[in-house]
């Protein structure tokens, strides 16, 4: 989840919401690449997920990376609830899955270095206190009552509003991880082709990721439980937004949506005023209820942003959100799969000239064929594996003309951060279809041999 926006003035005239977003427009050489990813604690002797307080605890974890690696902290309330450093920031989710939220990097070599950095350090701090972390989609086996909620006011509102709006949204703040890629644009028409490319793929994100076949104990019948839960959480803020592919898309419809999402909260002065389901149109007019007279600032345009959850979010960059949280090797394969093709004009024109004649209908029913079965979705004649087949040599191609190289040369590009990828296109198996194996097989329907097998 989001930190606090800040900087920006009043807003005065409607225009500041689209300029907004096309100050984010960057020449290419200067885009970048930020990873996020999230993974689930717990304690190693219970396996019961970490509270936030205590001497083993999120907080205790927060501390000791701030103490030994430098990281500068985040309050609220008086509470550390997060971390900052160079770019980074590390941040809790609402029921306390730990993410790191990475720097603006150049290569998929430098953001995979900060990677597996920030696991090394994670890692080394939570054996000593006898905790570790876990990389999975969904919560194999724990319940709502046993996931806290982290003491951030965001989170108190969510949660009261989430009980009201569809039926998923408590599971996604509490039991649900996942990994994400931003990247930038160049311009409103290169957002355009990068929105509708990056939502028409997403579902087949969401299949090569797929890694929570379980909940609550057992096997959910899903590959992707997580995708699952987006699909009725709120549909005002989440979902395939088919407006995107019309005529005339670009920066001001993307206002025009985003103002119609009701609004959570304005922050004010460190804390969260309640502005549950009103409305960010009667806030430009000095009407908001909760801030009677008042006028926003661009930060709580920004803000405001950060509270709608498609697919594929479009900020001053794009969001890819498709995914399941997942292993190691994973986390770097997810931001290499998406800048192959993004980062390359010639790979995102072959991207979109593969999905360009899907309808609405049939994205959708790929995203929920996706999330049931993975790579053996099928929709309207369009194979899910041969699809990802082509999509990943795409994307392959896409970095083989970046041409960056890592290890000061001796790696001549990025296209081996793929190779998980591809060993999921050759077996039609992804991570789900692995702990499925286990499960039903070794494991002999012991769950639990999850968090041993698959830990960080």
């Amino acid at each position: 989840m989001s930190i606090p926006q800040s900087g920006g003035g009043p807003i005065e005239h409607h225009d500041q919401l689209a300029q907004y977003l096309a100050d984010g427009c960057k020449p290419k050489e200067d885009w970048r690449i930020g990873t996020e990813h999230e993974k689930f604690g717990y304690c190693v002797d219970t396996l019961n997920p970490l509270p936030y307080e205590g001497s083993r605890s999120i907080e205790a974890v927060l501390g000791a990376l701030r103490d030994r690696h430098a990281w500068g902290e985040l309050r609220e309330g008086g509470k550390l609830i997060g971390l900052k450093k160079d770019g980074a920031n590390i941040s809790l989710e609402p029921g306390g899955a730990l993410e790191l939220s990475g720097a603006p990097l150049e290569t998929i070599h430098e953001t995979c270095d900060e990677v597996n950095q920030h696991l090394r350090e994670v890692m080394d701090i939570a054996k000593e206190i006898g905790v570790s972390f876990i990389g999975l989609g969904a919560a194999p086996h724990w319940m709502h009552e046993d996931m806290p909620l982290m003491p951030k006011g965001r989170y108190k509102l969510m949660d009261a509003y989430m009980g009201k709006v569809g039926t998923m949204g408590r599971v996604m703040m509490r039991r649900t991880c996942t990994v994400q890629v931003n990247l930038d644009f160049a311009s409103e028409a290169d957002m355009v082709q990068k929105m509708r490319v990056a939502i028409a793929l997403q579902p087949v994100a969401a299949a090569l990721f797929a890694n929570s076949p379980f909940f609550e104990g057992k096997v959910n019948g899903h590959k992707s439980w997580r995708s699952r839960v987006w699909r009725d959480l709120d549909a005002d803020r989440t979902g395939m937004i088919p407006f995107i592919f019309e005529e005339g898309f670009g920066f001001e419809r993307w206002v025009q949506y985003a103002l119609d999402v009701p609004m959570y909260f304005v922050y004010r002065d460190g804390k969260y005023i309640d502005a549950l389901g009103m409305s960010f149109r009667d806030f430009l007019k000095g009407k908001l209820p909760a801030l009677p007279g008042e006028i926003p600032t661009l930060s709580d345009w920004a803000d405001h942003l950060t509270t709608a959850f498609p697919e594929a979010r479009a900020k001053q960059y794009i969001e890819m959100r498709g995914a399941d949280g997942g292993p190691w090797r994973r986390l770097c394969a997810l931001p290499a799969f998406w800048v192959g093709l993004m980062y390359d004009q010639t790979a995102l024109d072959a991207a979109w000239d593969l999905v360009k004649d899907w309808t609405a209908e049939q994205r959708d029913a790929l995203r929920v064929a996706a999330s049931v079965d993975g790579l053996q979705a099928k929709v309207d004649g369009i194979d899910m594996h041969e699809t990802a087949r082509e999509v990943v040599a795409i994307s392959h191609a896409g970095l083989e003309a970046r041409a960056r190289p890592g290890a000061g040369g001796l790696i001549p590009d990025e296209t081996h951060f793929l190779n998980a990828l591809h060993e999921s296109i050759e077996t039609g198996k992804v991570p789900a279809d692995e702990l499925l194996d286990r499960y039903h097989g070794d494991w002999d329907g012991d769950l639990k041999q999850v968090f041993a097998e698959y830990s960080y």
